[in-house]
């Protein structure tokens, strides 16, 4: 696992933007595992700086998400296929046909969950997962206690990331309380994973994924046995490891 610190928020996007563009440069077809949040907001705003310098180009690339809420319609303003339209896909050249977003009112939603996996596999295993983490150790939307051995699932929210997640919603009891999101073995099978990291608020969870026991208490911790983790935190994500 390689830590690269930074100084801020604004670092941490510029070093992540610097990180994924040469990946998708180095690579013919490249396939990115996405995530949504505040924390790729900058890192988003940056990539498009640079396709508009013509410095990247997205018609090569397949991407799939890592979660989307249960219960809301692709065009709903709170949804993660919005949120990837307005905040990437609207603004680079990318083809929707190779975009797929788990589809939080399928049907079936066990069927939903086989079909993102499926994907996945037919375009070759996700290159690049991008990741965040959660004040309480989650990926993606994989809360304390999913099983390592976890595939693409529906999953019960925790109150805390409902509660954190409120901020999004005119209020809390708008928030879904279940979403889709890619399972830990999901995850684990990416060839490459980029975890980006800000805020003091992260950083007792960063501290446990790095220094901590692999447990599944801590769903991050099972990245210390991934053999390709690059971690971009800032100086308050790092504060409790440096002792500050």
């Amino acid at each position: 696992m390689e830590i690269i610190k930074v100084k801020d928020y604004e670092a941490m996007s510029e070093e992540a933007c610097a990180f994924l563009v040469e990946r998708i440069n180095r690579f013919e077809n490249p396939v990115l595992g996405l995530a949504t949040g505040s924390t790729p907001e900058g890192l988003y705003k940056r990539i498009i700086e640079k396709y508009n310098q013509n410095e990247v180009s997205f018609k090569q690339v397949k991407s799939f998400n890592l979660d989307e809420y249960v219960g809301l319609e692709k065009e709903d303003p709170n949804s993660y296929y919005y949120f990837m339209k307005d905040k990437l896909f609207d603004h680079v050249d990318i083809t929707l046909d190779n975009v797929r977003v788990p589809n939080g009112v399928a049907a079936d939603l066990k069927e939903e969950c086989e079909t993102h996996e499926a994907a996945m596999k037919a375009a070759g295993g996700i290159d690049i997962q991008l990741l965040g983490i959660g004040a309480n150790g989650h990926i993606g939307f994989n809360e304390p206690g999913t099983p390592f051995t976890s595939t693409t699932h529906v999953v019960d929210l925790d109150e805390s990331t409902i509660e954190a997640n409120s901020r999004f919603f005119n209020s809390i009891e708008e928030v879904p309380t279940q979403a889709i999101s890619m399972g830990i073995d999901t995850i684990m099978r990416s060839k490459e994973i980029l975890l980006l990291v800000s805020g003091e608020n992260k950083a007792e969870a960063l501290a446990k994924l790095i220094n901590g026991e692999v447990t599944e208490d801590v769903p991050a911790s099972v990245l210390q046995n991934h053999a390709n983790v690059t971690v971009i935190a800032d100086e308050a994500a790092l504060s409790v490891i440096n002792g500050k």
